[in-house]
């Protein structure tokens, strides 16, 4: 089968896949950490940016995998704060035991918080105005697996090999990975093994759908095209997560490991431009953080132990050694007329 198939079940084949399964997923306990567990601090960025949107056109947040919760409850009690609430706070989950997290972790909220989440089983029918939020959702599109030999580039499926899965070349030329290597400025080397996520458009078709009027705002690891395919990446950026360790094996622990690569930002630029979106914003999780406040925010904390630890988380979501670099924050938009202030320190999308 190909390997686009093989991650779609081993992530969400009902009742076995991973995000489908009960295990523990996100958090110290679980198989990897998202900025929002990392710390608050971003969230409230992230809120900030909300704000100043929903001053301009109104409307809702939908929130698109919104992992345990932990961002939807500090956004909204931010939103509340700055005085600036969205109509409702939509949350559209695929995990059964994260989306019940989710329901916990909310009730705790103040009822005129509470009252405006509500949980979808499916993209909204009507097109919403407002924020659409996706954070670290891009990485799970299920996407193909190839390999460059010096005539050709093949696809590499997954096979049975006794009794465990391996890699196994399909069938005969990939024509997107053709026509990606022929646009490249560089010729790829042979052996040369990568991903491609055909899924990206449609999906930012889908959800660009959605959006009347307002900011599309995605999280996420990944690069410029002509960094993704450099040709010293010999081995691509599949990797997966398992009780906090990473590693490149999608065929252990099948069911209970994340599966994931990094995110072709000029594909995701290039399908935002087919649906009629702007691409607004590109920079660095670091540059949209110190654009929204976060130094301001943790400087603002008097008590000496709790300003060691905001400074020590904002290490974290900031140094290029740890997300602030090889996480990127990317604005879609349409019919907005406002600056986004998370993208006055840094625009990237001449990369691209």
């Amino acid at each position: 089968m190909s390997f686009e198939r093989y991650m779609e079940l081993a992530l969400y084949a009902p009742g076995l896949g991973y995000y489908s399964a009960g295990s523990t997923k996100i958090g110290p306990g679980g198989d990897f950490v998202t900025a929002p567990e990392v710390s608050d601090l971003f969230s409230r960025c992230v809120a900030r940016q909300c704000a100043d949107l929903l001053a301009e056109v109104g409307g809702d947040v939908l929130e698109l995998g919104a992992g345990t919760g932990r961002m939807a409850v500090t956004i909204l009690e931010s939103l509340a704060e700055l005085g600036v609430l969205p109509r409702r706070y939509a949350i559209l989950e695929v995990s059964a035991d994260l989306a019940e997290r989710q329901r916990l972790r909310v009730e705790h909220l103040p009822p005129h918080l509470r009252d405006r989440v509500i949980w979808l089983d499916s993209l909204p029918e009507t097109p919403i105005r407002g924020v659409i939020l996706a954070n670290e959702v891009l990485d799970a599109l299920p996407f193909q697996r190839f390999v460059v030999h010096p005539d050709r580039v093949a696809e590499l499926g997954v096979a049975l090999q006794g009794e465990c899965f391996g890699w196994q070349e399909r069938g005969g030329a990939v024509p997107a990975v053709e026509a990606l290597t022929r646009a490249l400025s560089f010729t790829l080397p042979a052996g040369y093994r990568s991903e491609i996520c055909l899924r990206l458009e449609p999906w930012i078709r889908s959800v660009g759908q959605c959006l009347e009027r307002g900011m599309l705002l995605l999280f996420d690891y990944g690069l410029p095209r002509s960094h993704y395919y450099h040709p010293q990446r010999t081995d691509g950026t599949l990797r997966c997560h398992f009780k906090q360790r990473a590693h490149e094996d999608p065929f252990i622990n099948t069911g209970v490991q994340d599966i994931t690569a990094w995110v072709d930002f000029t594909r995701v630029a290039e399908a935002a431009l087919a649906a009629s979106l702007e691409v607004s914003g590109f920079a660095t999780q670091a540059a949209f953080l110190l654009g929204t406040g976060i130094e301001s925010m943790a400087a603002a904390v008097t008590e000496p132990l709790v300003q060691a630890r905001l400074a020590g988380e904002a290490r974290r979501l900031l140094l290029p050694g740890e997300m602030g670099e090889a996480f990127k924050a990317m604005a879609l938009t349409r019919d907005l007329r406002s600056p986004l202030r998370g993208f006055q320190y840094q625009d990237l999308r001449t990369s691209l």
